[in-house]
């Protein structure tokens, strides 16, 4: 199963000289919101006025907020993460409404791929890291980054791992993907780092 359709850019001689709002028409700059279609996993580009519309609202459509979390002392243990099946350093999970259930996917070459969700194993990990336990429904996620062999926990945006993701299909070169695609890769959870408030463990919404 993947999610590339959220990730491959438009054509060239298809894209607009400005973006409108998937909504409404409205012209909307570079810097913009998203909301998610919860049923097709649609990931829409939206002005301010439709993203505050559906910032509060429950059903079909849910307004992705901007709340970034990092916590320093994120714990994740080799044997879980070997449970869980992931054959990269990084993955993100998130609660799908339309299955019932929380999903694993990790970046790759031909967009996010998903990985099966051991659920014992996945109640240890939020129970060791209850700063980042709570990501809201379909419009947030925890990444796990385990460069190093260590672990780095984010909780993010959606769209953030859409970006990831999006990263790796663009730079990625060949088998180990590349000097430029580790760099971009790198840069990406570099960028988190300083846009994420920290959280003190056992901390939770913030």
């Amino acid at each position: 199963m993947t999610l590339r359709k959220f990730v491959l850019p438009p054509p060239a001689a298809e894209a607009p000289a400005f973006e409108r709002c998937e909504m409404c028409a409205e012209r909307i700059g570079e810097e913009h919101g998203h909301v998610v279609n919860v049923g097709s996993r649609a990931l829409m580009c939206v002005c301010r006025a439709c993203h505050l519309l559906f910032t509060r609202a429950e059903g079909r459509y849910l307004a992705v907020p901007d709340r970034y979390r990092h916590d320093p002392s994120f714990v994740l243990a080799a044997a879980d993460w070997e449970e869980l099946r992931i054959p990269v350093r990084m993955a993100f999970f998130f609660h799908n409404s339309a299955l019932g259930r929380t999903v694993a996917f990790y970046p790759s070459p031909g967009g996010a791929t998903e990985s099966e969700l051991p659920l014992d194993t996945w109640e240890r990990v939020l129970a060791a890291n209850p700063s980042l336990s709570d990501p809201l429904p379909d419009v947030e996620a925890l990444i796990v980054d385990r460069r190093h062999g260590g672990g780095a926990g984010y909780l993010v945006p959606i769209d953030a791992c859409y970006r990831l993701t999006g990263l790796v299909r663009t730079h990625w070169k060949g088998f180990g993907g590349g000097q430029e695609a580790w760099e971009a890769i790198d840069s990406f959870f570099a960028e988190l780092r300083e846009r994420s408030l920290p959280v003190p463990a056992g901390d939770g919404r913030g």
